[in-house]
């Protein structure tokens, strides 16, 4: 027996595809036969093979999904009782999709005879519903009916694409045409409106010269109305134009016209010839040039005018360059001229080999940075005398000898004969900086005096005050005297804060700065804090945020943070509250301490760093100007706010210390 099966799940089986439609009567149809037993399709194949038939064979209702994803049936034959999927499931799904619901399916049982089995059959989109055993020729003749249904069907789908196709080829067909008749009709429109509303006048001229027609633009340039110069010779407006130099003109050419009142003026003419209905045709524009001939003497006069004025700047120009070297070489800036482009040195003034110590040789032409500018003594920069447009930045520079010295440093871009250069002025400060480091080494001095006279009266007190109670001890045999030992340990200890905090301030102190977390410090510190509130029935909020590490010395931060903290509990009245906070403000840590008492006066502000300045009756005056000096010490700066609601000290710390 002949196998008709097939491979339903190659896409590239295109037996289907019809390509005329003659091709439907010996092309080969599809049909899909589906049974769980073997037996049951081989006799099915029996009965139905034919030359016109190409069977396929499967298994399953999941096999026959599969093939109907890939091929066009034009009948199934399904099995109703089935393993799995049964026939009635797998018609459902097959008639589900658009593609495939139209294809006819005839159920094959040997088992489902009831009533209700059929009508759930035909429900379930059958065409027929066949009992086994079959009658064989029965069922080659209902397949043969519907094979011929599915071949007209498939010959009314080509006769209705093919119609479909000429329909549209004849659709596009007008289309291309009502759009070609568009486009002659708007380069008509285009055309005519050009002709009329061009500025130049436009003729139409026959070989004999004669003009055929002209523009309206013709009356007002030449004085004739259309109707009078066409049938006449073009030379009654180009009489200086031969007839031969006329036509064989290639591009413009520029000659005199005549008006009707005799007047003659410049125009240019343009020739281009065409045919029209297989007659040559010259098509002649002319435009007015008067004004341009005019515009021509005027710009003439005007460039004279202009080459006198450059020889005039010509010679401000050398005078303004003399001027600018004697000022270049007589000043008493440092000042030098490099190349943007190479960075050589061009030309450097007297002072600038003064102060730096080089020989005019040693520099010009150079590439190699002579001048060793730096925004920090401490910091490896390219020279920044390259850079465009500095003003007055503190710098300082290194000379031939090695010396450091300080400047103002300024650059201007320039042009020296088509190359960019950059003009560079350094004013020497050094003597100047020298002048204010010891004016202020004196101002410094001078507090460092009045800090210890103001010490030295502080600790004069508590030694007189524990000298006289020693003294009186001493003179006393009464067992009475252990009641003066308080008042000896307070004075002692009043001086030796006066005296540590007075060391603190004064004494030329260098930092151990280790990078570590400000919150961890501060975290140390917060029970004793809390327990200092409590005690005046005050309340302390902490908001603590993670923050990056800074450089910190831990000893003199617990000093500082302790010094805000219980200036700012002291300022507060009983049920206040004092906030810490630390957060992050662009590259910089804060601490905020703030408090909720009566503020500080605004004329005490400027005094509040002052050292033994103080508002308490027991305060040394020492606490704020300690913080200032280790805030200082660890390049931080400390910003006051304060209102009648309260006062808030931030302390900014650098995340990196340059």
């Amino acid at each position: 027996m002949k196998n008709f099966s097939a491979n339903c799940n190659d896409p590239s089986d295109n037996s289907l595809v019809v390509q005329s439609e003659d091709a439907w009567g010996t092309e080969k149809v599809h049909i899909l036969l589906v049974d769980d037993r073997k037996e049951n399709l081989l006799s099915l194949e029996a009965v139905l093979d034919s030359p016109e038939y190409h069977l396929v064979s499967v298994q399953s209702g999941e096999e026959a999904l599969r093939c109907m994803l890939h091929q066009d049936f034009a009948c199934v034959l399904l099995d109703v009782q089935m393993p799995g999927m049964n026939g009635f499931e797998t018609a459902k799904l097959i008639k589900q999709r658009e593609k495939s619901r139209h294809i006819p399916i005839l159920f094959i049982t040997a088992i489902s005879k009831a009533t209700e089995h059929v009508v759930e059959g035909y429900e379930a989109g059958a065409i027929d519903y066949i009992f086994k055993p079959f009658h064989p020729e029965t069922l080659r003749l209902k397949v043969e009916g519907f094979i011929q249904l599915y071949r007209k069907q498939k010959q009314i789908e080509y006769q209705r694409e093919m119609l479909r196709w000429r329909t549209l080829e004849l659709m596009e067909a007008q289309k291309k045409h009502n759009d070609t008749l568009l486009e002659l009709q708007k380069s008509e429109a285009l055309s005519r409106t050009i002709v009329e509303t061009s500025a130049d006048t436009i003729l139409t001229l026959d070989e004999e010269r004669l003009i055929l027609s002209a523009n309206p633009v013709a009356e007002t340039m030449f004085g004739y109305r259309p109707s009078e110069v066409v049938g006449k010779s073009i030379d009654v407006l180009l009489s200086m134009l031969c007839s031969d130099e006329l036509l064989a003109a290639d591009g413009i050419v520029e000659t005199v016209a005549m008006r009707k009142d005799g007047s003659l003026f410049p125009v240019d003419v343009q020739i281009r010839r065409t045919m029209i209905h297989q007659k040559p045709v010259y098509v002649c524009s002319i435009r007015d040039i008067t004004e341009r001939k005019q515009l021509e003497i005027e710009r003439k006069h005007h460039y004279q005018q202009l080459e006198k004025l450059v020889n005039e700047r010509t010679q401000e120009l050398m005078l303004s360059q003399e001027l600018f070297q004697k000022i270049f070489h007589s000043s008493p800036c440092l000042i030098a001229i490099r190349s943007c482009e190479d960075h050589r040195y061009i030309d450097a003034n007297k002072s600038w080999l003064a102060y730096t110590g080089y020989a005019y040789e040693e520099v010009k032409n150079l590439s190699e940075d002579r001048l060793l500018l730096a925004r920090d003594p401490f910091q490896q920069e390219r020279a920044i005398d390259l850079e465009d447009t500095i003003r007055n930045e503190k710098i300082t520079y290194i000379t031939k000898s090695g010396e450091v010295r300080e400047g103002l440093l300024s650059t201007e871009k320039i042009n020296i004969r088509g190359e960019r250069c950059i003009l560079s002025v350094v004013t020497d400060i050094t003597e100047r900086v020298y002048l204010e480091k010891e004016m202020a080494r004196l101002d410094r001095l001078h507090l460092i005096g009045e800090m210890a006279a103001g010490i030295a009266h502080e600790i004069r007190n508590p030694m007189t005050t524990v000298r006289g109670f020693l003294q009186l001890e001493k003179n006393n045999e009464d067992s009475r005297h252990f009641q003066f030992v308080d008042i000896m340990i307070k004075e002692l200890d009043r001086a030796n804060t006066i005296i540590t905090e007075f060391l603190t301030l004064a004494k030329n102190k260098t930092s151990d700065l280790k990078k570590q977390h400000l919150s961890q410090i501060i975290e140390q510190l917060l029970p004793l804090v809390q327990a200092e509130a409590s005690l005046g029935g005050k309340n302390l909020l902490t908001k603590l945020n993670e923050c990056p590490e800074v450089y910190l010395d831990a000893k003199e931060i617990r000093q500082l943070f302790l010094n805000l903290t219980l200036n700012g509990l002291e300022a507060m009245d009983s049920g206040g509250t004092l906030t810490v906070k630390t957060r992050m403000a662009g590259k910089e840590v804060v601490l905020e301490i703030a408090d909720q008492g009566p503020g500080i006066e605004e004329e005490l502000l400027d005094k509040i760093w002052t050292p033994f300045f103080t508002t308490k009756e027991e305060g040394t005056g020492l606490g704020l100007a300690v913080c200032y000096s280790i805030a200082n010490r660890h390049h931080a700066r400390i910003e006051v706010e304060t209102s009648e609601k309260g006062t808030t000290f931030s302390v900014y710390f650098p995340i990196e210390i340059k």
